[in-house]
């Protein structure tokens, strides 16, 4: 039997955590949905996120970053009404503008890929944790994208959801030494 994290607790927590989590991401569209999820989760058990990806999806035209951008407050309204989602009215106007600066990330450096993973110099930080306490909540590089990501006006971008956002996207390898995915990602550097 495999060893995991110990957070990895029911059936779609652990089909996340065996293929998802701390695995290296680089496509701009998938950098956005977790971006935006993270979000999201500020507050909240990622279990509760995780549950309510597939309708997040559906609400926000699969994480289509130019749809999103042109949403008016018509649409605002409609999210809020949308029982399937996270009902929050800063949440879901950040995404709208977080939506915008994206875009103006993508045009001056090509991608969100390159933009993002400098923060990590390109590559993904290897941490050896024993312990799930030993698991930080920020770090130097996420304190830096925050400060980066506001400077860029980014809305609702603090470190610890920056640091759920390394976690999620592989920019950060904080799986447990005793899990198998520690090792399995310890050389990976794109999915």
């Amino acid at each position: 039997m495999k060893k995991r994290c110990l957070w990895s607790f029911s059936k779609l927590m652990l089909a996340y955590h065996d293929k998802e989590w701390g695995t290296p991401l680089h496509q701009d569209r998938k950098l956005f949905e977790f971006l935006i999820l993270d979000i999201f989760q500020a507050g909240l058990n990622w279990s509760i996120i995780l549950h309510k990806r597939r309708d997040f999806k559906k609400a926000f035209d699969e994480f289509n970053v130019k749809k999103i951008a042109q949403y008016k407050e018509d649409k605002v309204d409609e999210l809020l009404k949308n029982p399937k989602i996270i009902r929050n009215r800063l949440k879901i106007q950040s995404t709208i503008i977080n939506a915008r600066q994206f875009i103006k990330i993508q045009k001056k450096y090509k991608t969100f890929d390159k933009y993002i993973w400098n923060f990590v110099k390109g590559k993904p930080i290897v941490n050896c944790h024993e312990s799930p306490y030993e698991i930080p909540t920020n770090s130097l590089e996420s304190d830096e994208m925050s400060i980066q990501l506001k400077k860029d006006g980014f809305k609702f971008i603090g470190s610890k959801i920056c640091y759920a956002f390394m976690q999620s996207t592989g920019m950060v390898n904080d799986h447990l030494t005793s899990c198998f995915r520690y090792k399995e990602l310890q050389n990976k550097t794109e999915f």
